[in-house]
């Protein structure tokens, strides 16, 4: 059966509260729509959990600068439908920008700490998009469980602190990257990628691969970061915006693994920026 399609704050607060009337718990899957396996994996836990799922498919414009590619962001509305409806979802929250942004709106959430750097210094306004968008997305459906991936890491560390901040009623859980078979982290930009940038970009999942290993075994991370750009740029890299190692609940950055870690990274091939990352655990 196809998910009932939303698209007012006061519908999908009906449907809610019809289905919490009935002892029904709820889950949201915040998505951007161009839906790929790895968000499949979002709504497939989602569902694990039993209750009812809304699944929100909004391109959200505040996270992108005006140099980014928000018209040109994948949108297959009737695609993503069809998968929703094999999955079993029951309902896609699919708002127009003035529902979620109205006339006169004003009002952006900042959330400080783990946001500084990586994703930051080259995107200065994505969190506070993000961040906008996930609370009114959070209070609009007051869900009992949100998901979100952990290939953008920082931003699932973000909404852990808003969360937590702000007192908003929800859980929000963590499902692991979802990669193709030779390990590149699925997304949508993928599909930007020519054939030979896609044989290239391997190699960003083999370098943090490796890089977790050495930094297991005690590596300086110093020198763990410099033979990995060394390494993504004699591939073809064209840049790097950042790799790094950081602490993995604070992303303050750290010079040896002691405690649970991410190496993070964000490189560009073409006109493509990647983002992947992996955890690192120390020895013993």
């Amino acid at each position: 059966m196809a998910p009932s399609v939303i698209e007012s704050v006061g519908d999908l607060r009906a449907a809610v509260a019809a289905w919490r009337a009935e002892g029904l718990t709820i889950a949201l899957v915040p998505t951007m729509g161009a839906l790929h396996e790895g968000h499949m994996a979002l709504v497939r836990a989602a569902r694990a959990h039993g209750g009812r799922t809304v699944v929100s498919l909004f391109v959200n414009p505040t996270q992108f600068a005006p140099d980014e590619d928000f018209a040109l962001y994948p949108r297959n509305a009737d695609d993503d439908l069809a998968k929703l409806a094999d999955a079993g979802v029951e309902a896609a929250f699919m708002p127009p920008t003035d529902a979620i942004y109205p006339p006169g709106f004003a009002t952006t959430v900042r959330v400080e700490g783990v946001t500084a750097g990586l994703e930051s210094a080259s995107r200065p306004h994505f969190f506070d998009g993000v961040a906008t968008v996930v609370t009114k997305l959070l209070l609009q459906c007051l869900p009992d469980i949100a998901l979100f991936g952990e290939k953008d890491y920082q931003q699932l560390v973000t909404v852990r602190r808003l969360v937590a901040d702000l007192d908003i009623p929800c859980r929000i859980e963590a499902v692991p990257t979802v990669r193709a078979a030779d390990g590149l982290a699925l997304s949508s930009r993928n599909a930007y990628l020519s054939d030979e940038e896609r044989r290239i970009s391997l190699q960003l999942f083999e370098v943090l691969s490796r890089m977790a290993a050495a930094l297991s075994q005690g590596a300086p991370s110093a020198d763990a970061i410099a033979q990995g750009i060394a390494t993504l740029e004699a591939a073809g890299f064209a840049r790097i915006d950042y790799l790094a190692v950081c602490d993995a609940e604070t992303l303050a950055p750290v010079e040896r693994v002691s405690a649970p870690a991410r190496v993070l990274v964000a490189a560009w091939l073409g006109e493509t920026r990647l983002i992947d990352n992996v955890a690192v655990s120390p020895a013993g």
